[in-house]
């Protein structure tokens, strides 16, 4: 029996989830649920989408603009298994009383707080732990990119620590006509930036600092890593290490993705939807190892990078698939993700 998902929120992250959930064969999307009754929530009917208001109000609105509505969230919430929310940040977390009080499971994105699930998710690291759940949160892009690249060296008993530097976009490409910064940079003031203790909510035991700044692109995001190795070791076998991720893709800067743009254009040639980056993109013939140090960057695509780790954490919470690998096999297959 497919596993039936609701989506709350088609946004950024949701119209991506609802594509993605819609590719698999062991899930359907039962329907969408939004407050919106623009071109986005006009581009979900099209589809084929079933489309369910949030409120009352919406609901009208939507009646109004010719959407197609079937009913509201509650009707929504009756039919299904499982619920992914991908609405704004700090709104998810009210809506988690309903699930609650409905016994639904949930996920919610990396805008929301560890502390309301209890537990945050990447699949090539804590699957098991995320098995039949009532809850969890798909940790943000770049922390989702933090724990790839980390987890790869420690799985290789490499890691002893890890110091990164990353470059913010300033705000969602649809959204730069609204807000964003021009003509400056903007350091975090705080250190370590959030990514940082964000990922030990994955790997407690990660030994990871991260700083960061916002700089005026809305591309991606680019990191900087000096990682302190617990040995001596040789390039090659770091890159070895690093291949042991399905989600990390090894670029040439010598085959001209010098920087963001160009990779995503490269992308877009390849046929993506969106031209989206689901891998982390680790430029292997900059990486440099000096001894027991390792210096590397990539580029995390923010928009892109947390969809397959959705589609695992739904595997997860409804016990579809017992194991990482089945389900980031799965979902890599359906998603077009190749080494």
């Amino acid at each position: 029996m497919k596993k039936k998902i609701a989506l709350i929120g088609y946004g950024v992250i949701g119209k991506r989830v609802a594509d993605a959930i819609a590719l698999q064969d062991d899930m359907e999307l039962s329907g969408v649920c939004d407050v919106i009754s623009d071109w986005r929530i006009q581009t979900a009917a099209n589809k084929g989408y079933s489309i369910y208001a949030a409120t009352a109000d919406a609901q009208a609105q939507m009646r109004e603009a010719n959407i197609p509505v079937e009913g509201s969230m509650s009707d929504l919430l009756g039919e299904v298994d499982l619920v992914v929310d991908c609405t704004p940040k700090k709104i998810a977390v009210q809506n988690v009383a309903l699930y609650k009080e409905r016994n639904i499971k949930f996920i919610l994105q990396g805008g929301e707080k560890h502390e309301t699930t209890g537990h945050s998710f990447s699949a090539e690291n804590n699957y098991i732990s995320a098995l039949n759940r009532q809850s969890t949160r798909v940790v943000s892009c770049n922390t989702t990119s933090i724990i790839r690249t980390l987890s790869a060296l420690k799985r290789a008993d490499l890691l002893e620590s890890a110091r990164g530097t990353l470059l913010r976009r300033a705000t969602d490409p649809w959204e730069s006509h609204l807000g964003g910064i021009m003509n400056t940079l903007l350091p975090e003031k705080d250190i370590p930036s959030h990514q940082g203790p964000d990922a030990q909510s994955v790997d407690p035991e990660l030994n990871v600092i991260t700083m960061a700044v916002k700089v005026p692109e809305t591309l991606s995001h680019l990191h900087f890593w000096n990682v302190k190795l617990n040995h001596k070791t040789s390039k090659e076998e770091v890159l070895e290490a690093f291949k042991t991720s399905t989600r990390i893709t090894l670029l040439n800067y010598a085959d001209g993705l010098v920087s963001n743009n160009t990779i995503k254009e490269k992308y877009l040639d390849m046929g993506r939807p969106w031209g989206d980056m689901y891998e982390v993109a680790l430029w292997q013939d900059m990486l440099k190892v000096e001894g027991d140090e390792l210096f590397y960057a990539y580029v995390v695509d923010n928009q892109a990078i947390v969809i397959p780790e959705t589609i695992d954490a739904i595997r997860a919470l409804t016990g579809l698939e017992e194991t990482a690998v089945n389900s980031i096999l799965k979902t890599n297959t359906s998603m077009g993700i190749q080494k």
